[in-house]
């Protein structure tokens, strides 16, 4: 599942795509998210969308959980069905490692998949406050037929421009249907 994504553009470019107050207190470090590293996030009370930093992974039982695949786990209920405990992932980017070795270099090998005519897209994500610091992870679902080819298991949730508002504002019942595979056809792929 997705633990390696891009961010290339900028926070003021991520803030007017969002419609997001930028409340980051620091850059991040990389142009890239890996778990335990902060990632921007945008989340929204009372209609108002911030954009700040968050670490990548939910602590639970001892580990971090990156990624959201059970939707009915009571551990993560109360976050799908809140939404001020919705966020939305803003990525440029994102990695799938091949299931299976490179028969000529018997080593997995790293996709990328992006959406071509959005340069900016978002992750359905949830978070919470541990400790007083916010931490998030993003939804899975089975893969689509281009990620699917690389990683059978699942991708991430990738929510189109039209939906951001519904993510973050919306009752569960609501939002749920959210959670799909997004169009292959309208994704690229790319191997390293």
């Amino acid at each position: 599942m997705c633990n390696l994504y891009k961010l290339r553009t900028t926070r003021g470019e991520f803030a007017a795509l969002f419609a997001a107050t930028d409340h980051w207190q620091a850059e991040p470090a990389r142009d890239y998210v890996a778990p335990g590293k902060e990632g921007p996030a945008v989340v929204a009370r009372d209609g108002v969308r911030t954009l700040g930093l968050m670490t990548w992974g939910v602590p639970h039982a001892g580990k971090a959980v990156t990624n959201v695949r059970n939707l009915q786990s009571p551990f993560w209920r109360p976050l799908l069905d809140r939404p001020t405990h919705r966020c939305l992932v803003p990525v440029t980017e994102f990695e799938e490692w091949s299931a299976t070795p490179d028969p000529a270099t018997r080593r997995k090998r790293a996709h990328w998949f992006a959406i071509p005519s959005r340069p900016i897209f978002a992750f359905a994500g949830v978070w919470r406050k541990i400790e007083g610091a916010p931490h998030f992870a993003i939804l899975t679902t089975e893969p689509n037929s281009l990620v699917g080819a690389v990683h059978p298991k699942a991708m991430p949730v990738l929510l189109d421009e039209a939906d951001y508002t519904r993510w973050l504002e919306a009752p569960w019942t609501d939002t749920q249907g959210l959670v799909s595979a997004y169009p292959s056809q309208l994704m690229s792929a790319r191997s390293e």
